[in-house]
């Protein structure tokens, strides 16, 4: 617990304090335990309702290493596929207090923006009310061995797989998740991307909300 606040305590007092670029350290991810595969596939699920419990730390790293962390640290090699090993989306998480980029070689989060952008990410009224909005960005000329014309379905692709290990964690470890539609010109202007970086989808993220207790007849 006392890990848990010290975490958002200096995540919100940094973000608050200064104008420079920061990098947050995440914890170690966990790699063990969990339910088994075939269970995980059987509670596979979308959900649309969301509680506004913050995740904590290290539930937050674990997530994002079984989405597209490295498992194998001698090549750099991830635990999604992607084209030709291009590597070319970047998760970025929207949170209550600022815009952040994944680090997966340092295992850091590097702030980008102090915004919440969880309310421009699109979906419905209730998938904003998630602590996390990731948001999946491909640096289409890391594909560089792909014809320019065929880089975003490959990286439509890969998006999707990473997609599919945050949803297969979050069913295993008891969290909801929602993939939604959204306006992505308008995203990637708010994201301040470049001309090259490419929105491809946004996945909600949270623990489920509760559901109020049948009345007693």
């Amino acid at each position: 617990m006392l890990q848990t606040i010290g975490f958002f305590l200096v995540l919100n007092s940094t973000l608050a304090g200064s104008q420079e670029p920061m990098v947050i350290s995440l914890p170690t991810p966990q790699k063990d335990g969990g339910k088994t595969l075939m269970k995980t596939l059987e509670g596979r699920r979308t959900t649309r309702e969301f509680s506004n419990e913050s995740l904590p730390p290290q539930v937050l790293a674990n997530l994002l290493w079984a989405a597209f962390g490295i498992n194998r640290p001698e090549s750099g090699q991830r635990t999604a596929p992607s084209a030709m090993n291009s590597q070319e989306i970047d998760l970025y998480l929207a949170l209550s207090n600022g815009l952040f980029r994944y680090n997966p070689k340092e295992n850091q989060l590097e702030r980008i923006l102090e915004q919440d952008l969880r309310p421009r990410a699109g979906g419905n009224d209730s998938f904003r009310e998630a602590p996390l909005t990731l948001i999946f960005v491909a640096d289409l000329p890391r594909l560089a061995k792909a014809k320019p014309e065929t880089r975003p379905f490959y990286a439509a692709f890969d998006a999707g797989c990473i997609c599919q290990n945050v949803y297969l964690y979050c069913a295993s470890e008891g969290l909801g998740t929602v993939v939604h539609d959204l306006d992505r010109t308008a995203l990637a202007s708010a994201m301040k991307l470049g001309p090259e970086q490419q929105v491809i989808l946004a996945q909600a993220i949270g623990f489920p909300k509760a559901k109020p207790a049948a009345s007693a007849r």
